[in-house]
């Protein structure tokens, strides 16, 4: 049917064009041609041909043409960004000379407005004091001779000035650097880091409320360039509290050592049935009354025995996280006791649905079983990179 219609198609298209004869006189002599309807189909198409490719080249040198004028727009645009930053720059260094070369009292006040912005920097390590290591990072770079002790304005400005900003650097590159590696360990456990960021306390008070950066100059009485430096070091400290924060109830320890890992989470046979069915943690075998620690800090929310899992302890560590040691033989805790990470909890048995010594190991949450090793793995990294 279809070559039908083709061949009807060619027939009608061949109809439009009829035998022409063409007679070229050339003295007393007359030269006959005749064109045939393909020839003459022949000779259109090779028109249609060049006219279309002279179509599509005339069209690639006009988009070239726009591409190359939008390109060197951009670069132009580029080039005057850069350009307006730099006569910003020198304009500030032109200031900052000018108040060195001028009258002492404005050499003073140059060195006075450096040790604003210095205790400002000192406010921020002042905020970030309970974090874990940051005091130790942070306090050698402060340590320095009392600006006003002696020398003169340019000296004191010099030295203000090199503390501050050693200062500065110091604290967003500690607190980047620990908040990474807490990151990519809360990824390991399979938790989603950013959930745990924000959750740190109100650390840097005023340093970190005022989203405005001249809300916060004004605070601080610093300039706005300043201030907005400041302010994200002081974020960046917030978020490693954060985190930090919720690494100390997040069960990341092993709870028991010198055990090999057998049965993990997932879908397994079943040891009694020999059917697949869901082993919700992870189980440790070891030696008999092999001692059980607690994977994190919390309180004990359960003890005794439970429908499969026998000798039972539960913990509740808070945001979320619980977890929960089965099968044990003897049980050292009570319903209600705080207990630290690392302590004992109970003895390695094979009490309740076991087929010999071993720990049945869980983490939850939010009431959601999770795998286990994930949560050690993590730990692992934690240790290995402190």
């Amino acid at each position: 049917m279809d070559f039908r219609r083709v061949k009807r198609l060619a027939q009608r298209m061949l109809g439009q064009f009829h035998e022409r004869h063409l007679y070229v006189r050339s003295g007393s002599e007359v030269h006959g041609f005749v064109l045939t309807p393909v020839q003459q189909l022949t000779v259109l198409g090779v028109v249609v041909a060049c006219a279309a490719w002279m179509t599509i080249a005339t069209a690639g040198m006009v988009f070239e043409a726009v591409a190359r004028a939008k390109a060197e727009a951009q670069v132009t645009q580029t080039q005057a960004k850069y350009e307006r930053w730099i006569a910003d720059r020198e304009a500030r260094l032109n200031s900052a000379m000018a108040q060195l070369n001028g009258p002492a009292n404005s050499v003073v006040d140059l060195a006075n407005t450096l040790e604003k912005r210095h205790a400002a920097l000192a406010m921020l390590l002042t905020q970030a004091r309970n974090t874990p290591g940051a005091v130790e990072a942070l306090t050698p770079i402060v340590m320095h001779p009392e600006p006003g002790a002696g020398g003169s304005a340019a000296q004191r400005i010099q030295t203000v000035q090199v503390d501050q900003e050693k200062l500065i650097e110091a604290a967003g590159s500690f607190a980047r650097n620990r908040a990474d590696r807490l990151r990519l360990a809360f990824r390991l456990a399979g938790l989603d880091p950013n959930v745990y960021a924000g959750r740190g306390g109100a650390l840097g008070g005023p340093l970190i409320e005022a989203k405005d950066p001249r809300a916060l100059a004004a605070v601080l009485d610093v300039d706005e360039d300043f201030a907005r430096r400041i302010e994200s070091a002081a974020t960046d400290l917030s978020d490693l509290r954060g985190l930090t924060d919720a690494a100390q109830v997040v069960p990341l320890g092993r709870p028991t050592g010198n055990t090999s890992e057998s049965s993990g989470f997932g879908v397994r046979l079943d040891p009694f049935t020999g059917r697949p069915a869901f082993h919700s943690g992870q189980d440790f075998a070891g030696a008999f009354l092999s001692p059980v620690a607690a994977t994190a800090p919390g309180v004990v929310s359960f003890t005794g025995l439970r429908s499969g899992y026998g000798n039972t302890v539960e913990i509740d560590h808070g945001w979320g996280f619980k977890t929960r040691y089965a099968h044990l033989e003897s049980i050292f805790v009570t319903v209600g006791q705080h207990v630290a990470l690392g302590q004992k909890l109970g003895s390695m048995g094979s009490t309740g649905r076991s087929t010999g010594t071993h720990l049945h190991y869980e983490v939850w949450v939010d009431g959601r079983a999770q795998n286990p090793m994930r949560f050690v793995k993590a730990g692992e990294y934690v240790q290995q990179t402190q």
